[in-house]
């Protein structure tokens, strides 16, 4: 277990009187050219530009099951229910996600140690890594609400105390991606600008951010004007694809109003060399179990 540093210059303020863009001050692909990985040079060019790359299939029938049924375990499980690494979804009162997972789980474990996917992430970030987060996300049909509009950066800066944008995140379906049924949406580029939020952090915000998001929401004006730039990506698949993005990457997703149930496996790599510091906009960081405070790198 390492002990985080103290805070370091803020090179992107947030959560103060007004919302204020920011341009990126980081690289989006880290590695030199030509550096070994799974990734082709045409593949970090398009994540370069876009903040993503899709996969249309990361993960074989077989595996997909074995993590299906997994996911199907925890979920079904009282103690894990009863874990505040479980979060319940307000409406249903059934369980929305479920963090840490890597360490609940050995068999998700071995997914993070998987070279498909932690060697991207070395790729991407440039060196080793670590497990920021994980959690497993479920969206059965009928009703489950979606993650509104954000950045995963602006959150893990502000409240978890991320220096610097050299973070990756993966999302791997378990379920099929319909068009309908609350998928992933990105903003293609918009990794670029950085969009720090309006007001403060509230006491202990994880507790209801990880229901319904509110601190670090962007206004319906600044999300107009993005989109307007950017345009929305919809990400559909098989079970079994997989979508790269940037942490910086504005995105969200849609209730789940269809039959179609939607569950995924979501891991944050982050850079070793950028570990976590004080909040930079939070009286204290969040647990643990949501922004790592340990930065063993993954082996």
């Amino acid at each position: 277990m390492t002990t985080a540093p103290e805070r370091t210059a803020d090179l992107y303020p947030t959560r103060g009187t007004v919302e204020a863009i920011t341009p990126r001050q980081d690289p989006v692909v880290w590695s030199e050219p030509g550096a070994p990985g799974p990734l082709g040079a045409g593949e970090l060019t398009d994540f370069d530009r876009d903040g993503f790359l899709a996969v249309e299939q990361l993960l074989t029938d077989e595996e997909v099951a074995v993590y299906r049924a997994e996911l199907d375990r925890l979920v079904a499980d009282p103690a894990v229910r009863s874990d505040e690494r479980a979060i319940i979804e307000p409406k249903s009162q059934e369980i929305r996600s479920v963090f840490e997972v890597h360490k609940l789980s050995e068999t998700f474990a071995g997914l993070v140690r998987d070279p498909r996917v932690v060697d991207v992430a070395r790729q991407i970030l440039g060196s080793d890594v670590y497990v920021h987060q994980s959690r497993i996300n479920v969206k059965p049909g009928f009703g489950a609400s979606g993650f509104y509009w954000h950045s995963d950066f602006e959150t893990w800066h502000a409240e978890d105390g991320l220096p610097r944008m050299r973070a990756v995140s993966v999302s791997i379906a378990l379920t099929r991606n319909h068009d309908t049924n609350g998928g992933l949406m990105i903003m293609p580029g918009s990794h670029r600008t950085f969009l720090g939020c309006a007001g403060e952090t509230p006491k202990d915000n994880y507790k209801q951010s990880l229901r319904m998001q509110e601190a670090g929401t962007p206004s319906n004006e600044a999300l107009t004007r993005l989109a307007g730039d950017h345009g929305i990506r919809l990400f559909t698949g098989r079970a079994g694809s997989a979508t790269w993005f940037d942490c910086n990457c504005m995105h969200g997703s849609g209730d789940n109003i269809t039959p179609y149930p939607r569950s995924n496996v979501f891991v944050v790599f982050n850079s070793v060399d950028n570990a976590a510091v004080e909040p930079f906009a939070a009286p204290v960081p969040r647990p643990g179990f949501i922004g790592a405070r340990d930065f063993t790198p993954v082996r």
